[in-house]
């Protein structure tokens, strides 16, 4: 009985990482570029009575076995990168990425990832995040700039009055073999691993990269509905395991009992 308290102890403790996974989601269901996750659990080991195939006393074949399973543990929490939902916003330094790819960000010495593409300039002209961490290569905006340019392909043309041609710059992308490799640093960021793979860099729309919309925003793509409907689910496993653990505790307290 012992075996059936962490068994269900196990189902407890995974389904709470599950709980806080989604509501991580839900509590970033508007943030740009956010990617919800999904846990992927997976069954423990067996303690295993008899084996299937065994020959018995009699000459005969064991057709099934005796196998009692130990719970459940969590295996990973993974990043889904489907693609958000758009939201136009008129603004010409909001870039959304459709397709695969990543903006590139400098932030402190090191290098990080995001497809948040709010983008601001700088007291110096230069694209940066909202926290100020520099879009990757570098782009400086023109100090006469009136309207920005974006094509598909990444490349931005900044005007002066009187549409004067100012100069362009190139907008490039990132990818991975494995971007739910990527590790998760907060503030929309990404930072590689030997998960996800080294970067490839790219030109929008070319080898399997997306395209870039200026104007627009990815937005998260977590559903609340979805995310409800797991939360409940997730709710009742939680109780429905907990119901194990009392009833487990119940025998065995009876079992103790049975002496007296």
């Amino acid at each position: 009985m012992l075996r059936g308290l962490y068994t269900a102890a196990s189902g407890m403790a995974s389904q709470q990482m599950l709980i806080d996974v989604i509501s991580n989601n839900i509590a970033n269901a508007n943030t740009t570029g956010f990617k919800k996750s999904r846990c992927n659990f997976q069954d423990l080991m067996y303690q295993t009575l008899s084996v299937a195939g065994a020959t018995t006393a009699g000459g005969g074949q064991i057709p099934v076995g005796i196998q009692t399973g130990m719970g459940v543990s969590v295996a990973g929490v993974q990043k889904v990168n489907t693609q958000g939902d758009y939201q136009q916003t008129g603004n010409e330094l909001d870039l959304a990425i459709e397709g695969k790819g990543f903006f590139r960000v400098q932030t402190g010495d090191e290098e990080r990832y995001t497809r948040a593409g709010n983008f601001t300039v700088d007291s110096e002209g230069f694209l940066t995040t909202a926290n100020g961490d520099r879009l990757q290569p570098e782009i400086s905006v023109p100090q006469d700039t009136v309207t920005i340019s974006v094509q598909p392909n990444g490349t931005m043309t900044f005007y002066g009055p009187g549409s004067q041609e100012l100069g362009t710059a190139e907008v490039v992308l990132y990818n991975f073999m494995n971007p739910a490799g990527l590790y998760a640093t907060g503030r929309n960021l990404l930072k590689q691993t030997d998960g996800s793979g080294d970067p490839i860099e790219g030109t929008p729309g070319s080898d399997g990269f997306g395209t870039i919309s200026n104007t627009f925003l990815e937005m998260s793509n977590v559903s609340i509905v979805e995310e409800m409907v797991a939360l409940i689910v997730a709710q009742r496993a939680y109780e429905a395991s907990s119901k194990a653990l009392q009833t487990a505790e119940n025998i065995l307290q009876m079992t103790n009992n049975a002496k007296r």
